[in-house]
């Protein structure tokens, strides 16, 4: 956990060499289309990848979030509504929104789309659906399934920022990877990116910069166990946990910003980063 190795470390993903914030850090506050967020990493690609904080400085409690009540997919009886998207009988298909994108989606057209030209429309978001070693993927409401990211995080702590199926990294049309399936580019964190950030599955750390009190979405299926489709939240005491998809829960919008952006401040949270030309 990171309470004492806060910092900015390295790790590659999709793109290349990605640098991530860890622990209690106080200089990665930005202000974008006027929201406060914090950014989790630079992408390999070199785009600014963010989770939003609300409109103001405070980081605990539901006005970190856009929506703290809402669930992830409206039914539990399938695999597939592990899904970001989805597509009924198959493990990686991407045919179908579930409502926690519909609200993103949502959101970003309402509060967002005028600042578009900021944004990066190349990097994406993974949701992970493959199998954790040994299991073999089936839709069938009385199969048990557990995902790789499980198996990364609680078996082997050895989180990823590289997504090994390109259905499963969500992309909008113009970007050179992933599945080109996103209306817009937003998405959530990554069970792997809170991980790297300081939270761990089922272990209490409230000193790294993602804890807010809450209970919150991330995009990565954890399991489904008959019946039961669920993915890992973060919970309220800080902790990466399963959740069922139907129950409800915070929405923290995630977005990328254009590597070539230009930015006033320092990043605390008293002179955050400003994008310049996109103050409010």
């Amino acid at each position: 956990m990171a309470t004492t190795d806060e910092g900015i470390y390295k790790a590659e993903d999709d793109w290349g060499e990605s640098y991530y914030f860890r622990g209690a850090v106080t200089n990665n506050w930005l202000k974008f289309a006027g929201y406060y967020w914090r950014i989790i990493r630079i992408n390999g690609d070199e785009s600014i990848r963010l989770i939003y904080n609300g409109t103001s400085t405070q980081t605990t409690g539901s006005s970190t979030m856009i929506n703290s009540s809402q669930v992830f997919n409206s039914s539990s009886d399938r695999s597939e509504y592990v899904g970001y998207m989805y597509t009924s009988g198959q493990q990686h298909g991407n045919t179908t929104d579930s409502p926690i994108k519909d609200v993103l989606d949502s959101w970003y057209s309402s509060n967002l789309a005028g600042q578009a030209d900021k944004i990066s429309k190349e990097a994406g978001f993974c949701g992970d659906r493959e199998m954790r070693t040994g299991y073999s993927w089936s839709s069938e409401s009385s199969s048990t399934i557990y995902y790789k990211a499980y198996e990364r995080l609680y078996a082997n702590k050895t989180p990823t920022l590289k997504c090994s199926n390109s259905a499963d990294l969500y992309t909008v049309s113009g970007s050179s990877k992933g599945n080109k399936a996103l209306l817009n580019p937003v998405g959530l964190i990554t069970a792997d990116e809170v991980s790297m950030a300081g939270g761990a599955y089922a272990q209490n750390n409230k000193s790294y910069y993602l804890y807010n009190n809450q209970y919150y979405w991330t995009m990565t299926p954890i399991f489904f166990d008959n019946g039961i489709a669920s993915v890992f939240c973060v919970g309220s005491d800080s902790w990466l946990i399963g959740g069922t998809v139907p129950i409800t829960g915070g929405v923290r919008p995630v977005i990328n910003l254009l590597a070539d952006v230009k930015l006033t401040g320092s990043g605390t949270s008293s002179d955050p980063y400003v994008v310049v030309g996109a103050e409010s």
